[in-house]
Protein backbone atom coordinates (compact mmCIF):
# COMPACT_ATOMS: atom_id res chain seq x y z
CA UNK A 1 0.00 0.00 0.00
CA UNK A 2 3.06 2.26 0.99
CA UNK A 3 4.19 1.51 -2.42
CA UNK A 4 1.19 2.25 -4.23
CA UNK A 5 0.71 5.69 -2.46
CA UNK A 6 4.36 6.69 -3.18
CA UNK A 7 3.81 6.15 -7.01
CA UNK A 8 0.18 8.05 -6.93
CA UNK A 9 2.39 10.68 -5.46
CA UNK A 10 5.52 10.53 -7.55
CA UNK A 11 2.69 10.26 -10.68
CA UNK A 12 0.64 13.21 -9.43
CA UNK A 13 4.02 15.59 -9.07
CA UNK A 14 5.58 14.67 -12.24
CA UNK A 15 2.36 15.74 -14.15
CA UNK A 16 2.06 19.12 -11.95
CA UNK A 17 5.93 19.57 -13.19
CA UNK A 18 4.54 19.67 -16.35
CA UNK A 19 1.68 21.66 -16.50
CA UNK A 20 2.07 25.19 -17.73
CA UNK A 21 3.47 27.38 -14.74
CA UNK A 22 2.32 31.24 -16.41
CA UNK A 23 -1.19 32.28 -17.15
CA UNK A 24 -0.73 32.42 -20.98
CA UNK A 25 0.11 28.78 -21.11
CA UNK A 26 -2.34 27.55 -18.71
CA UNK A 27 -5.45 29.58 -21.11
CA UNK A 28 -3.55 27.63 -23.81
CA UNK A 29 -3.72 24.62 -22.19
CA UNK A 30 -7.65 25.01 -21.48
CA UNK A 31 -8.28 26.22 -25.22
CA UNK A 32 -6.99 22.64 -26.15
CA UNK A 33 -8.73 20.91 -23.95
CA UNK A 34 -12.19 22.73 -24.75
CA UNK A 35 -11.02 22.14 -29.13
CA UNK A 36 -10.32 18.33 -28.21
CA UNK A 37 -13.63 18.00 -26.17
CA UNK A 38 -15.56 19.72 -29.36
CA UNK A 39 -14.28 17.93 -31.48
CA UNK A 40 -14.86 14.52 -29.44
CA UNK A 41 -18.86 15.28 -29.66
CA UNK A 42 -19.31 16.77 -33.23
CA UNK A 43 -19.45 13.37 -34.57
CA UNK A 44 -22.65 12.58 -32.25
CA UNK A 45 -23.99 15.85 -33.00
CA UNK A 46 -23.88 14.77 -36.66
CA UNK A 47 -25.82 11.52 -35.99
CA UNK A 48 -28.82 13.72 -33.29
CA UNK A 49 -29.15 16.20 -36.28
CA UNK A 50 -29.22 13.85 -39.43
CA UNK A 51 -30.60 11.07 -38.00
CA UNK A 52 -33.55 12.44 -35.54
CA UNK A 53 -36.22 12.84 -37.81
CA UNK A 54 -36.37 9.32 -38.81
CA UNK A 55 -36.71 8.13 -35.25
CA UNK A 56 -40.40 6.98 -34.23
CA UNK A 57 -42.27 4.42 -31.98
CA UNK A 58 -44.28 1.27 -32.39
CA UNK A 59 -47.36 3.27 -32.86
CA UNK A 60 -46.17 5.92 -35.09
CA UNK A 61 -43.97 3.32 -37.30
CA UNK A 62 -44.28 3.46 -40.87
CA UNK A 63 -45.12 0.48 -43.01
CA UNK A 64 -41.65 -1.46 -44.45
CA UNK A 65 -40.81 -4.54 -46.14
CA UNK A 66 -38.40 -5.75 -43.78
CA UNK A 67 -37.37 -4.90 -39.84
CA UNK A 68 -33.92 -5.00 -39.08
CA UNK A 69 -32.95 -6.47 -35.46
CA UNK A 70 -28.95 -5.87 -34.05
CA UNK A 71 -27.63 -8.20 -32.07
CA UNK A 72 -26.74 -7.27 -28.17
CA UNK A 73 -25.34 -10.09 -27.04
CA UNK A 74 -26.48 -13.41 -25.35
CA UNK A 75 -26.46 -14.46 -21.84
CA UNK A 76 -26.16 -18.45 -21.70
CA UNK A 77 -27.56 -19.02 -25.25
CA UNK A 78 -30.33 -17.09 -24.62
CA UNK A 79 -30.85 -13.42 -25.85
CA UNK A 80 -29.87 -10.64 -22.95
CA UNK A 81 -32.38 -8.33 -21.72
CA UNK A 82 -31.59 -5.99 -24.23
CA UNK A 83 -31.44 -7.98 -26.87
CA UNK A 84 -35.15 -9.83 -25.84
CA UNK A 85 -36.44 -6.37 -25.94
CA UNK A 86 -35.55 -5.46 -29.58
CA UNK A 87 -36.96 -8.75 -30.22
CA UNK A 88 -40.23 -7.88 -28.41
CA UNK A 89 -40.23 -4.50 -30.62
CA UNK A 90 -39.81 -6.46 -33.93
CA UNK A 91 -42.00 -9.20 -32.80
CA UNK A 92 -44.53 -6.22 -32.43
CA UNK A 93 -44.17 -4.73 -35.67
CA UNK A 94 -44.96 -7.92 -37.39
CA UNK A 95 -47.65 -8.18 -35.49
CA UNK A 96 -49.54 -4.97 -35.76
CA UNK A 97 -48.39 -5.98 -39.77
CA UNK A 98 -45.93 -3.06 -40.17
CA UNK A 99 -43.21 -5.71 -41.41
CA UNK A 100 -43.52 -8.80 -43.41
CA UNK A 101 -40.22 -10.19 -43.01
CA UNK A 102 -37.51 -9.71 -40.13
CA UNK A 103 -33.72 -9.54 -41.10
CA UNK A 104 -31.31 -10.61 -38.27
CA UNK A 105 -28.75 -9.85 -37.80
CA UNK A 106 -25.61 -10.55 -34.72
CA UNK A 107 -22.36 -12.55 -34.57
CA UNK A 108 -21.42 -16.15 -35.24
CA UNK A 109 -17.74 -15.52 -35.43
CA UNK A 110 -17.55 -18.78 -33.15
CA UNK A 111 -19.46 -22.21 -33.57
CA UNK A 112 -20.37 -21.73 -29.22
CA UNK A 113 -21.65 -18.21 -30.02
CA UNK A 114 -24.86 -17.76 -32.35
CA UNK A 115 -26.77 -14.72 -31.70
CA UNK A 116 -28.54 -14.72 -35.29
CA UNK A 117 -29.91 -18.66 -34.72
CA UNK A 118 -30.56 -17.25 -30.88
CA UNK A 119 -32.88 -14.27 -32.20
CA UNK A 120 -34.22 -16.52 -34.62
CA UNK A 121 -35.64 -18.82 -31.90
CA UNK A 122 -36.94 -16.34 -29.78
CA UNK A 123 -39.09 -14.19 -32.32
CA UNK A 124 -40.57 -17.71 -33.46
CA UNK A 125 -41.76 -18.33 -29.64
CA UNK A 126 -43.17 -14.80 -30.11
CA UNK A 127 -45.28 -15.09 -32.97
CA UNK A 128 -43.29 -14.29 -36.04
CA UNK A 129 -42.99 -17.38 -38.24
CA UNK A 130 -39.47 -19.02 -38.79
CA UNK A 131 -40.32 -18.73 -42.45
CA UNK A 132 -40.42 -14.93 -42.36
CA UNK A 133 -37.19 -14.83 -40.19
CA UNK A 134 -33.85 -14.33 -41.87
CA UNK A 135 -30.49 -14.61 -40.41
CA UNK A 136 -27.23 -12.77 -41.07
CA UNK A 137 -24.41 -14.18 -39.62
CA UNK A 138 -21.47 -11.75 -39.81
CA UNK A 139 -23.60 -8.84 -38.72
CA UNK A 140 -20.29 -7.99 -36.14
CA UNK A 141 -20.55 -4.21 -36.41
CA UNK A 142 -23.67 -1.81 -37.20
CA UNK A 143 -21.81 -0.96 -40.17
CA UNK A 144 -21.31 -4.51 -41.16
CA UNK A 145 -25.07 -4.92 -40.54
CA UNK A 146 -26.22 -2.02 -42.74
CA UNK A 147 -23.96 -2.77 -45.63
CA UNK A 148 -24.72 -6.31 -45.83
CA UNK A 149 -28.62 -5.86 -45.38
CA UNK A 150 -28.15 -3.86 -48.52
CA UNK A 151 -25.46 -5.69 -50.62
CA UNK A 152 -25.96 -9.43 -49.27
CA UNK A 153 -29.93 -9.32 -48.67
CA UNK A 154 -31.09 -6.60 -51.17
CA UNK A 155 -33.18 -4.35 -48.31
CA UNK A 156 -33.95 -1.31 -49.97
CA UNK A 157 -36.60 0.10 -47.02
CA UNK A 158 -36.30 -0.97 -43.47
CA UNK A 159 -37.10 -0.90 -40.39
CA UNK A 160 -34.29 -0.70 -37.77
CA UNK A 161 -34.89 -1.66 -34.21
CA UNK A 162 -32.35 -0.49 -31.35
CA UNK A 163 -32.25 0.87 -27.96
CA UNK A 164 -32.45 4.66 -28.19
CA UNK A 165 -29.15 5.25 -27.47
CA UNK A 166 -27.83 3.36 -30.67
CA UNK A 167 -30.46 3.63 -33.25
CA UNK A 168 -29.30 7.28 -34.65
CA UNK A 169 -25.84 5.59 -34.94
CA UNK A 170 -27.82 2.46 -37.03
CA UNK A 171 -29.79 4.93 -39.24
CA UNK A 172 -26.95 7.41 -40.25
CA UNK A 173 -24.84 4.07 -41.14
CA UNK A 174 -27.99 2.38 -43.23
CA UNK A 175 -28.66 5.39 -45.42
CA UNK A 176 -24.80 5.66 -45.75
CA UNK A 177 -25.38 1.97 -47.51
CA UNK A 178 -28.16 2.82 -49.08
CA UNK A 179 -31.10 1.38 -46.91
CA UNK A 180 -33.91 4.05 -46.62
CA UNK A 181 -34.49 3.64 -42.79
CA UNK A 182 -36.78 4.49 -40.19
CA UNK A 183 -35.56 3.86 -36.38
CA UNK A 184 -37.26 2.12 -33.14
CA UNK A 185 -35.60 3.47 -30.42
CA UNK A 186 -36.51 0.84 -27.64
CA UNK A 187 -37.07 2.41 -24.40
CA UNK A 188 -35.16 0.95 -21.58
CA UNK A 189 -34.55 2.31 -17.66
CA UNK A 190 -31.84 4.70 -17.14
CA UNK A 191 -29.50 1.84 -15.04
CA UNK A 192 -25.76 1.58 -15.27
CA UNK A 193 -25.87 -0.72 -18.54
CA UNK A 194 -27.84 2.16 -20.44
CA UNK A 195 -25.12 5.13 -19.35
CA UNK A 196 -22.61 2.64 -20.37
CA UNK A 197 -24.29 1.65 -24.01
CA UNK A 198 -24.73 5.80 -23.90
CA UNK A 199 -21.16 6.59 -23.47
CA UNK A 200 -19.86 4.13 -25.58
CA UNK A 201 -21.71 5.70 -28.21
CA UNK A 202 -18.90 8.74 -28.31
CA UNK A 203 -16.98 6.73 -29.52
CA UNK A 204 -19.17 4.66 -31.65
CA UNK A 205 -19.91 8.17 -33.58
CA UNK A 206 -16.45 8.31 -34.27
CA UNK A 207 -16.32 5.53 -35.77
CA UNK A 208 -19.69 5.54 -37.73
CA UNK A 209 -18.67 9.11 -39.41
CA UNK A 210 -15.56 7.55 -41.00
CA UNK A 211 -17.72 4.58 -42.41
CA UNK A 212 -20.31 7.07 -43.57
CA UNK A 213 -17.29 8.65 -45.00
CA UNK A 214 -15.63 6.34 -46.72
CA UNK A 215 -18.00 3.06 -46.82
CA UNK A 216 -15.37 0.16 -46.56
CA UNK A 217 -16.45 -3.29 -47.29
CA UNK A 218 -17.81 -5.79 -44.26
CA UNK A 219 -15.81 -8.27 -42.79
CA UNK A 220 -16.97 -10.54 -44.49
CA UNK A 221 -19.26 -10.07 -47.95
CA UNK A 222 -19.93 -13.18 -50.25
CA UNK A 223 -22.68 -13.49 -52.31
CA UNK A 224 -26.18 -11.99 -52.76
CA UNK A 225 -29.42 -14.07 -50.72
CA UNK A 226 -32.24 -14.48 -51.48
CA UNK A 227 -33.94 -14.85 -47.97
CA UNK A 228 -35.57 -11.50 -47.86
CA UNK A 229 -36.81 -11.95 -51.30
CA UNK A 230 -37.98 -15.28 -50.31
CA UNK A 231 -39.63 -14.49 -46.77
CA UNK A 232 -41.60 -11.11 -48.37
CA UNK A 233 -43.22 -13.57 -50.90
Amino acid sequence: MKRLRGKVRTGVRALAARLPRSRRGRRRLLRAAVAVCVLALLPATWLQLTADPRVRTLADAPAEPVAVVFGAGLWNGEPSPYLAHRLDAASALYSAGKVRAVLVTGDNSRTDYDEPTAMRDYLATHGVPRAKVVLDYAGFDTWDSCTRAKRIFGVDHALLVSQGFHIRRALALCRAAGVDAYGIGVDEPRDVTWYYGGAREIAGAAKAAVDAVLTPDPRFLGPREQGIAQALR
